[in-house]
């Protein structure tokens, strides 16, 4: 029988600012560099989304759907704004629903060459789970569903049960990823294309395969070879589609019947491991991937310029330990990890890549000043 493993990143980044110094330097403050105020506000839109949403899903695990949440640090902290997000999520949890871990701040931190920051952020996000769900997470899933040549052995060191990554060209080389792969750890690879279905394409009157329902959707996988397909897209997608219409919602109650009719059943990624067998693929220890590739993250020389920064930041925050200002500067350090601020500076961002540039290394300098400061 095949099945489908379905996974949903919740996550609302933390932006910066448009940074102008303009009232001189002074101690680096969070609310100086990040746009706080944008991001409650994004929050309060989506409420109403976030709900019909999840009730949405609470419906399809009625009808046998399996999910699992990879819902980051930030995220369940401005959720501290409005309980009901948790509450929402809670309820799923109680229906069945899994969480999976990953780096706190949806930082790239697995891509500095010393992992204690990286393990840091994971052991910080496992417990916040434990604590916010009562369930210690055995999945993970990196930011940009990243995967390196050292990623599979510090979580197998870490305890992990499984891995979740991109099924980037470079890795399957035209193959379908289907399987559960031997790397160290059990790892999942998401199939892109039927991810962007969901993800990209549903509301796209344009494309050729709309309206995508449930039924079409469970024949597309029926018809393909393998044992196991993995879905990952972002929750935020779902609530974009919603503003256009209701009909992501009922495709979501819709898939587990669908499936079931084609003798697909839907499965947490651990249900999957003692379903199935590893498969080899060489190819997954020695390449690394993202999400929709590497050059995504490390395309440009600003985006590498940036990821040495923040490396050489890390090693004066070890400096400073017992500062009094160490935890706020932390704190800080840690969101400038986020992931999207380095995609903003890539090539493909053509509209702002080089202002975001230029406004990110204004804020990482001035942060950078004042890490120097309390080192003096």
């Amino acid at each position: 029988m095949q099945s489908v493993c379905i996974c949903s990143e919740v996550h609302l980044p933390c932006s910066l600012k448009w940074y102008w110094p303009s009232e001189g330097y002074r101690s680096p403050q969070f609310d100086t560099y990040f746009d706080h105020p944008q991001v409650f506000s994004a929050l309060e839109r989506d409420l109403p989304q976030i709900i019909k949403t999840n009730e949405a899903l609470l419906d399809s695990i009625d009808n046998g759907g399996k999910y699992t949440f990879d819902i980051s640090g930030i995220f369940l902290d401005q959720c501290k704004w409005n309980p009901a997000i948790i509450g929402s999520f809670q309820e799923l949890k109680d229906r069945g629903a899994g969480f999976s871990a990953s780096p706190y701040y949806h930082s790239v931190s697995s891509l500095f060459p010393d992992n204690k920051e990286f393990r840091g952020q994971v052991s910080m996000h496992r417990q916040k789970i434990k604590e916010v769900f009562g369930t210690e997470p055995g999945t993970f899933v990196n930011t940009e569903l990243m995967l390196t040549k050292e990623l599979s052995t510090i979580l197998r060191d870490m305890k992990f049960k499984c891995l979740i990554s991109e099924g980037s060209e470079n890795l399957l080389y035209g193959h379908d990823p289907k399987h559960i792969y031997d790397n160290n750890i059990p790892t999942l690879l998401r199939h892109i294309s039927l991810s962007e279905d969901i993800e990209l394409r549903f509301s796209d009157q344009k494309w050729i395969s709309y309206p995508l329902i449930a039924d079409k959707f469970a024949s597309w996988i029926a018809n393909m070879e393998g044992d196991v397909t993995t879905l990952h897209f972002k929750y935020s997608s779902i609530l974009s589609h919603q503003q256009k219409s209701s009909e992501i919602l009922q495709f979501l109650i819709d898939l587990p019947e669908s499936f079931e009719k084609y003798g697909i059943s839907m499965v947490t990624p651990e249900e999957a491991l003692k379903m199935f067998k590893t498969k080899e693929l060489p190819s997954i220890r020695n390449k690394s991937t993202s999400r929709y590739g590497m050059h995504n993250l490390m395309g440009n020389h600003p985006q590498h310029l940036y990821l040495h920064e923040l490396i050489e930041m890390g090693n004066i925050l070890e400096s400073i330990k017992d500062a009094p200002e160490y935890d706020k500067m932390n704190c800080i350090y840690r969101y400038l990890q986020q992931s999207e601020i380095m995609l903003e500076m890539g090539s493909d961002n053509n509209n702002q890549g080089y202002e975001k540039a230029v406004n990110t290394f204004s804020v990482l300098s001035d942060f950078k000043r004042g890490l120097l400061e309390v080192k003096a």
